[in-house]
């Protein structure tokens, strides 16, 4: 029986009435003045790391261009398209929550840029992105719920390509250019906020223009395939990590060590995602910049379950619980802890029998 994940529908509002919005999250007992240090952000790293991404994503698609359309130019589309699309996801998010940069402009900036390059209006989701924290895989709550149960493993499979995503925004990006804000959209996002959606939608659809005007112009693609398109073939890696986050776990729980899981990642992956494979422990100290993620991951492990140690096996994992989840919408993970780690609370013992 498939669930009303809309925000206006009777899941939300029983979750309001049922005190499971907004709850009081699990968090293991650390010393204050520990998670003090690990949240003093810095500029030196993200910097870096920032002159690193535009650096490559210049290069990229200057041979890209160059090269075209030789298929010589295909490796540098591929990583254009990657440094485009998925390494503007992880940066689009440590931006929002302006954890990445000590000087506040600077998160602004990045965030602004990757906003754009993956069509989320920077308003809107970033007030989207603090629901998802505050009610995390809560059904009717949380609007950044990837899949639903049981899964349209259809739509799984366009999500690689970024197709159900890029749609959506596209849509969204028309309703704010005409000025008007969804039903769903006006449930988190503040009155004020409406008009700087409503420019900023504009100022894109000028920037949309002039690259369709220059691809007219040069009698030539590559103006598309450098801007917006990477949102659909750069896709890929941002998808095969992301779904990993939340996918297969509990569902309308308190606890994040139950609706998401850490993956042990390569220094590549953990570049273009910012260190968001440490999932568990950004959604419970959600103000500690990426870099101090894994010094996070020794503090707390004591109360951790174990990390799935590869992409590889996290996926050999999720797999069968999602064509599982086909006849059993309450198929779902739920990994062991520590010998004495602080056990789950009492809600774990509705996702025991359907553990797979």
């Amino acid at each position: 029986m498939k669930q009303d994940y809309s925000l206006l529908g009777e899941s939300g509002k029983a979750a309001v009435a049922s005190g499971l919005a907004n709850p009081h999250w699990f968090r293991p007992k650390v010393d204050p003045k520990d998670i003090r240090e690990l949240s003093i952000k810095q500029d030196l790293r993200p910097t870096i790391d920032a002159l690193i991404w535009l650096g490559l994503l210049i290069i990229s698609g200057s041979l890209a261009a160059y090269t075209f359309p030789s298929w010589w130019g295909m490796p540098f589309w591929l990583v254009y398209g990657v440094l485009y699309s998925s390494a503007s996801d992880a940066r689009w998010h440590e931006c929002g929550h302006s954890t990445a940069f000590k000087t506040q402009w600077k998160n602004e900036l990045i965030y602004q840029i990757a906003s754009f390059f993956l069509l989320r209006s920077p308003y809107v989701w970033r007030a989207s992105h603090v629901r998802h924290h505050t009610d995390t895989i809560i059904v009717g709550r949380d609007p950044e719920i990837q899949n639903m149960r049981p899964p349209d493993l259809i739509k799984q499979v366009l999500s690689v390509f970024g197709v159900i995503e890029l749609k959506l925004n596209l849509l969204r990006w028309y309703s704010h250019v005409r000025g008007k804000i969804n039903e769903e959209e006006a449930t988190y996002l503040r009155e004020k906020d409406f008009p700087k959606v409503f420019f900023v939608a504009r100022v894109w659809g000028l920037i949309f223009f002039v690259t369709l005007a220059s691809a007219l112009f040069l009698n030539s693609v590559v103006p598309l395939l450098l801007v917006v398109t990477p949102r659909l073939y750069g896709t890929w890696q941002m998808s095969m990590t992301g779904a990993l986050q939340h996918l297969g776990m509990a569902e309308n729980v308190t606890d994040h060590r139950l609706n998401t899981r850490t993956v042990m990642m390569g220094p590549v992956n953990r570049f273009l995602y910012l260190n968001m494979n440490y999932h568990v422990e950004h959604h419970m100290f959600t103000m500690i910049p990426y870099y101090q993620l894994p010094a996070l991951r020794e503090l707390i492990k004591q109360d951790l379950p174990e990390a799935e140690p590869s992409i590889f096996a996290a996926y050999k994992r999720l797999l069968p619980v999602l064509w599982k989840q086909l006849a059993d919408n309450k198929a779902v993970i739920v990994y062991d802890l520590p010998k004495n780690a602080v056990s789950y609370r009492d809600e774990v013992k509705h996702l025991l029998p359907h553990s797979v």
